[in-house]
């Protein structure tokens, strides 16, 4: 999962509220480490070696997502044995909760399960606890995990936005037709709700 996701949902999160609108959020699949393997990478050893970061930059980088994280309300809990994990099943289940209307409070206990409680997302067991906490069915989603029923859908899923030019997140897309990439900030994100209130006045 990446870390960067949560922070730019909760920058997102503070201009919705700056800006005083709601907004219907939907999370689509895109895997940054689709080779990520079934145990998952020690994290600081992944960075190293597609980014080649040093000890010292992995630690700093942490401290800074920490930081930022605490600043907007959200707990990220590193420490130098936190693992990356393979999120392919997680996103086969957030397709299926899509289909329940839970998808975003199973997006965000995920989000909690992986950075605060440090707890494997590719673990079925972990998936199950956490579909069932926010309400879904244990049974089902144990199911929908164990039959892959909805991987086909979710690789077409993730085929149509890395076809459309999608190649790292986060990114939002907003109206179907604004994209903004990475997590710009809270002032940044108030400024493109901004825009599209205005041409929504002008076209009413």
């Amino acid at each position: 999962m990446c870390p960067w996701c949560i922070v730019g949902y909760k920058q997102l999160e503070q201009a919705l509220g700056a800006v005083g609108v709601g907004a219907y959020i939907r999370w689509h699949p895109f895997e940054l480490n689709p080779q990520m393997p079934a145990e998952g990478q020690n994290m600081a050893e992944h960075l190293a070696e597609k980014y080649g970061s040093t000890p010292a930059q992995s630690v700093e980088n942490r401290k800074r997502l920490s930081d930022m994280g605490r600043d907007l309300g959200f707990t990220f809990n590193f420490s130098d044995e936190t693992r990356m994990q393979n999120t392919f099943a997680a996103h086969q289940l957030l397709t299926w909760a899509q289909s329940k209307g839970l998808q975003h409070p199973l997006k965000m206990a995920l989000f909690d399960a992986h950075f605060t409680q440090g707890r494997n997302v590719n673990d079925t067991d972990v998936l199950v606890d956490v579909a069932a906490l926010v309400g879904l069915d244990r049974n089902e989603a144990l199911e929908v995990l164990n039959s892959g029923s909805l991987a086909q859908q979710t690789r077409e899923a993730q085929e149509f936005w890395t076809s459309r030019g999608i190649s790292g997140v986060p990114s939002m897309v907003f109206e179907g037709k604004y994209l903004v990439t990475g997590a710009q900030g809270a002032d940044n994100y108030a400024q493109m709700l901004r825009k599209v209130l205005q041409e929504r006045d002008a076209t009413a």
